[in-house]
């Protein structure tokens, strides 16, 4: 960058806006630096290290009534002079916006949490001292996955006089252990690169594998069953992604009634990016703090950006998006919480025979002791929203299932598809039992987590086998 910050950079952008748009030009400027660093293995070695440090500005314009967004990773003079006469040029040839919010006036920004520099900083043998760890923990079997950090500063700047700056770091593993061509997974995002444990994680990922010999065939049906974290997660990234967005709900396309008991009162669902190292603003500079969207059952709010909050006669709760024009503002950094299922019980209480290993927690096991017959799900995949009002869901079982009965694993199940209203499972009276701990699970999506723990439900509806 030349020796610019990001938080300088940003205030020149929209210093440029006004001088080549006019003094009424109004105009938002995000400039973030992300350092990435990716060592990914296969076949039990790494044959991937990656790093790569890059800067990125967001420009926002609104001019004459007229609204347009545009681009750029060229932060040289011309290169920021460049994206402005677009991305103005763009906005002249837009329609007339008459939702613009305005911008985010001067206000106070939160305090985010301090990041863990030594993450922030890793080398490239500290990755590898965990993927060697998971290897070697996964006792000779096949194995693959990643381990990644990353570190991302970003300012933000507008012609209304407000800015903000703040910084995020994050690292995850994610690997797999591979056994007569099935698969057994084990994964983990924390805002420490010291907290992954790849030993632990190898160790999890062999014991599901093992555990998946010689699975069975199921008829199709609604089954109780225990979701282990990665499938819970899955749960939440849909619920955000087309229930909680206030842009889906102003359109109707949300199952969210706020004020009404729309789920069991053992859930509790809150927005937490300030829960771990997260930026402590949104795209549009409005502070970021923790949203309570379902308490005990009841939902209490949908996220906002300024403009689905003027629609609302709300006001934004700091979940701008980039192109949340088109996506809506969308919470990602849940939070599922709840009532304890019952009393802890120790791994492998419930698992026998050639199961043993498919129960890797106290919590799931605890889960697990109280299904007469059901089953156990480590991971959904390939989800797909049927209908975005009641949010009916299709998609895949993923890398281990097995049929319980009388509290105990007692066979791996081969994979099936679903079809189901993931509202209606988590509804009143449908939700068993909570684990005690949410695990965080890692996202594609910069900045986004998902904090799960395992999850028993009375029902699910599986339609097939997965090849069906």
């Amino acid at each position: 960058m030349t020796g610019q910050t990001e938080l300088e950079l940003a205030g020149q952008v929209v210093e440029l806006v006004r001088r080549l748009g006019g003094p009424t030009a109004q105009a938002e400027a995000v400039v973030t630096r992300a350092d990435l660093a990716l060592t990914r293995f296969a076949n039990s070695g790494i044959h991937q290290n990656v790093s790569e440090s890059t800067v990125g500005v967001r420009l926002r314009v609104h001019v004459d009534g007229r609204t347009a967004a545009g681009g750029g990773s060229v932060v040289t003079a011309d290169g920021t002079s460049d994206l402005v006469e677009r991305t103005l040029a763009a906005a002249r040839l837009c329609p007339p916006d008459p939702g613009w919010p305005g911008l985010t006036p001067p206000m106070p920004t939160p305090d985010a949490p301090p990041v863990d520099e030594a993450t922030a900083h890793a080398e490239p043998d500290q990755r590898a001292d965990r993927v060697r760890a998971f290897v070697a923990a996964a006792g000779g079997l096949s194995t693959a996955g990643y381990c990644r950090t990353a570190h991302r500063s970003s300012a933000f700047a507008n012609s209304a006089g407000h800015s903000a700056y703040g910084r995020s770091v994050d690292a995850a593993m994610d690997g797999i252990a591979r056994l007569d061509g099935a698969d057994g997974v084990a994964r983990r995002s924390t805002d420490r690169l010291s907290d992954l444990d790849g030993a632990e994680l190898g160790a999890q990922a062999a014991a599901k594998v093992r555990a998946a010999a010689d699975p069975v065939e199921l008829p199709p049906g609604h089954y109780e069953v225990v979701f282990e974290p990665a499938a819970v997660a899955d749960l939440l990234q849909n619920l955000s992604f087309y229930g909680f967005n206030g842009k889906r709900y102003a359109e109707r396309q949300s199952f969210a009634e706020p004020g009404a008991a729309q789920f069991d009162r053992a859930v509790t669902v809150v927005d937490d990016p300030l829960g771990g190292s997260g930026l402590p603003f949104d795209s549009e500079g409005t502070g970021r703090r923790a949203l309570t969207l379902v308490e005990a059952g009841t939902t209490r709010a949908v996220a906002h950006d300024r403009r689905t909050a003027a629609e609302a006669g709300a006001e934004s709760t700091g979940h701008a998006v980039a192109g949340g024009a088109t996506w809506g503002p969308m919470p990602r950094n849940l939070r599922l919480s709840g009532a304890v299922a019952g009393p802890a019980s120790a791994v492998g209480r419930s698992t026998t025979g050639a199961a043993a290993g498919a129960v890797v927690d106290a919590d799931t096991a605890a889960l697990v002791a109280g299904v007469r017959r059901g089953l156990l799900v480590t991971d959904l995949w390939y989800t797909r929203v049927l209908d975005p009002k009641s949010l009916v869901v299709t998609g895949l079982t993923r890398n281990g299932v097995w049929l319980i009965e009388d509290g105990t694993v007692v066979r791996a199940v081969r994979d099936l598809r679903f079809i189901e209203s993931y509202p209606r499972a988590l509804g009143p009276g449908a939700v068993l039992g909570l684990g005690a701990r949410a695990v965080r699970q890692p996202d594609r999506v910069d900045g986004a987590w998902w904090a799960a723990p395992s999850l028993r439900l009375a029902s699910w509806h599986f339609t097939g086998g997965a090849s069906g």
